[in-house]
């Protein structure tokens, strides 16, 4: 899996199709990823102290990465990622689109 925490994607499919934001967390053993402020559901919380009322909150869900595409920060398109080696023997992202590393 390509996309990492802290990347901005846009979404490519979905209820939030054309939106893009940072991503707040990765499951590499399931293929997804959780956006921040995307992809929101409700989610009903008990009080948890006496007199306290229970609430309805949104939390973000996780996408499939499939249906999402990193923005390069260099050019600012949504892009493919490849990985390519250093000289350093170092692995390194990088837009398919204009070659900068990510």
């Amino acid at each position: 899996m390509r996309i990492k925490k802290g990347d901005t994607v846009k979404i490519l499919k979905g209820k939030d199709r054309g939106k893009s934001g940072k991503v707040i967390q990765v499951n590499p053993n399931s293929g997804r990823a959780a956006v921040e402020g995307l992809n929101l559901v409700k989610k009903h919380v008990r009080p948890r102290r006496q007199g306290e009322k229970g609430e309805m909150v949104q939390v973000p869900r996780s996408i499939p990465a499939a249906n999402m595409a990193l923005v390069c920060p260099h050019c600012g398109a949504a892009t493919r990622i490849g990985v390519r080696t250093e000289e350093s023997q170092r692995r390194v992202r990088y837009c398919k689109k204009c070659r900068a590393a990510i």
